[in-house]
């Protein structure tokens, strides 16, 4: 079955450009050029993937992106500026936005994300994993369960997007060892360019240390080593 993708873009052009790209590697799109629009829309439907315009004319796409986290929904979102800004790349990953892609942007790009956003959500909500070995982590009354997709701290449902997940299993995976920034970042984001100013891999870490409440100045489970990257120690 074809993975559904909503797309919103007031731009009629891009939005309908995006549409037939996606369409051409058979995914299922549905478009709309309103936030109001797709808010009904998603009101009765699940999606694998959101694609979201920021300056939307009636409703922020950010706004959107954050009713979406809200009602539960943790598939990827990939929000759309026609700003370079960094404050609006930041606020987007903050509420909740696991890619975010400049406009103007070459629609090739563009389907690499989607596909590497798709790849990541669908290897951790999937029940039949053959590489997983090991399907529970547990640790200092965190739970992260693989297969059913769960996290939990001291019993208590933390909501997490599938990049949150992913940087999360991975340090649990190696703990113990340190985890360089630059292989987190590789591993998150498969075949993305990582560079030392690229803050997206940051924004996600201390937006989860928020979900997990762990954000003093001495963190009880994800650590910072300077210059380094990060770890998740041994008990």
């Amino acid at each position: 079955m074809a993975e559904k993708i909503l797309v919103v873009d007031d731009e009629k052009e891009i939005a309908d450009l995006i549409e037939a790209y996606l369409q051409n590697e058979n995914l299922d799109v549905y478009k709309f050029y309103s936030g109001a629009e797709a808010l009904d829309y998603m009101e009765n439907m699940e999606f694998d993937l959101v694609i979201l315009d920021i300056m939307l004319p009636d409703i922020s796409g950010l706004s959107i992106c954050q009713m979406v986290r809200d009602k539960g929904c943790a598939c990827p979102v990939i929000m759309l500026t026609a700003k370079d800004s960094e404050t609006d790349k930041i606020t987007g990953l903050t509420l909740g936005a696991d890619d975010y892609i400049t406009k103007p942007f070459r629609p090739l790009e563009l389907i690499a994300r989607v596909k590497a956003q798709l790849r990541r959500y669908k290897k951790y909500n999937t029940i039949s994993a053959p590489h997983v070995t090991e399907t529970i982590f547990e640790y200092a009354g965190l739970m992260m369960n693989i297969k059913t997709y769960e996290c939990t701290i001291d019993g208590n449902s933390l909501l997490l997007t599938p990049t949150e997940f992913s940087i999360l299993r991975i340090l649990l995976e190696r703990k113990g060892s340190v985890v360089s920034a630059e292989d987190l970042f590789h591993e998150v984001w498969q075949g993305e360019y990582y560079t030392k100013s690229n803050n997206t891999l940051t924004v996600h870490i201390r937006h989860l240390r928020e979900k997990m409440g762990d954000t003093g100045e001495r963190p009880k489970y994800i650590k910072t080593v300077w210059g380094v990257g990060y770890k998740i120690e041994e008990i």
